[in-house]
């Protein structure tokens, strides 16, 4: 059988048989225990296929005063856990399940709990941009660690120093590759000619420019500023050139959609020719999906680190799995064996 690439890192392995690139080897903190809320089901499932393991088993039950009851249906006691509980809606009852459920892991005496942050919420909260306001994405990662967690798995992280406010280690894991191989192959088939990358803001500029580089296209950004409500922006420029080319917008989370609509209608107002919108988390919330089924875009591409529900899936819309990168990297953290080497680095 022909070795395949793991999506999103430059790793080949033989799917079906043991040989040295992908054969489980025991690690120091006896198996691998895997863990999913049931948003997150599917996604576990496909973790748990590629790893040639299964999911365990777990309770989880909400008493009519609103508290959440946690039991796990096996010993975990000296086993290397891996928790995916995402930070999806609804927010805070899905943290506060992750907290609770780390606390019985650790209380069954885990050997060592690893928690799988597909999506960290609260990420834009990560500096005082104003006076008297938290930082939040500190407050989280504190108790993430307080709860139990010994090690953290995340994905796209809205900030680069959020990795600064956890104080145990982890792998923080990015889509660009998964994404930017999607489009490559697109380009090599002719589907796409003459793009260029556009980042939404200047925040995103250095993240846009890898996207770019791997793409071997130009970038262009859009300078944009907040106004009044924190929630709503205002697009001030386009810097770059996007005339008579296929535009490519890039940005690390869709909320409400607005600033991806300002965003196509800039481009196409500058005489871009075709419009794709690429987003790792697809948050896709109130008028999200309107906005986005109303622009002309020509495809939506983003990822399954938050679940998308079946009436916010439009016509247009492309969801690429990121489980076999996160199951490789569970192997590889089980095993003790180097991250960097599935992207060369």
């Amino acid at each position: 059988m022909t070795p395949q690439r793991v999506p999103g890192t430059r790793f080949l392995y033989q799917p079906g048989e043991e040989t040295e690139l992908n054969k489980m080897v025991p690690g120091q903190y006896g198996e691998i225990k895997l863990i999913a809320g049931d948003q997150y089901a599917p996604f576990a499932q496909e973790c748990a296929d590629y790893l040639g393991i299964s999911v365990c088993d777990h309770e989880v039950h909400k008493f009519t005063n609103d508290n959440i009851f946690v039991q796990l249906k096996q010993s975990v006691r000296g086993q290397d856990v891996y928790l995916i509980k995402g930070m999806c809606s609804p927010v805070n009852d899905s943290i506060l399940e992750m907290l609770i459920t780390l606390d019985a892991l650790k209380r069954d005496s885990a050997g060592r709990i690893n928690v799988v942050i597909p999506y960290f919420s609260y990420g834009r909260s990560d500096k005082k941009d104003q006076p008297r306001v938290p930082i939040t994405a500190r407050l989280l990662a504190d108790i993430i660690q307080v709860a139990g967690a010994d090690r953290y798995i995340a994905i796209d992280l809205h900030a680069a120093q959020i990795q600064g406010f956890f104080s145990i280690p982890g792998d923080a894991l990015n889509a660009v590759i998964l994404i930017s191989d999607y489009f490559h192959d697109k380009k090599l088939t002719g589907e796409i000619e003459g793009g260029v990358v556009v980042s939404t803001d200047l925040g995103f500029a250095k993240r846009g420019r890898n996207y770019a580089q791997r793409l071997g296209m130009p970038l262009a950004v859009i300078e944009k500023r907040r106004i009044g409500n924190r929630d709503q922006t205002e697009v001030l420029s386009l810097i770059g050139d996007v005339r008579g080319l296929t535009a490519i917008i890039i940005d690390d989370e869709c909320d409400t959609g607005g600033t991806i609509k300002q965003a196509v209608e800039v481009v196409l107002e500058n005489g871009a020719r075709d419009v794709y919108v690429a987003f790792s988390h697809a948050v896709l919330s109130g008028p999200a999906v309107e906005r986005l089924s109303k622009l002309n875009i020509k495809e939506i591409v983003t990822t399954n680190t938050l679940p998308v529900p079946e009436h916010k899936r439009m016509p247009n819309m492309k969801v690429l799995s990121i489980a076999p990168l996160v199951a490789e990297v569970i192997r590889r953290a089980h095993e003790g064996r180097s991250v960097g080497q599935l992207f060369d680095e």
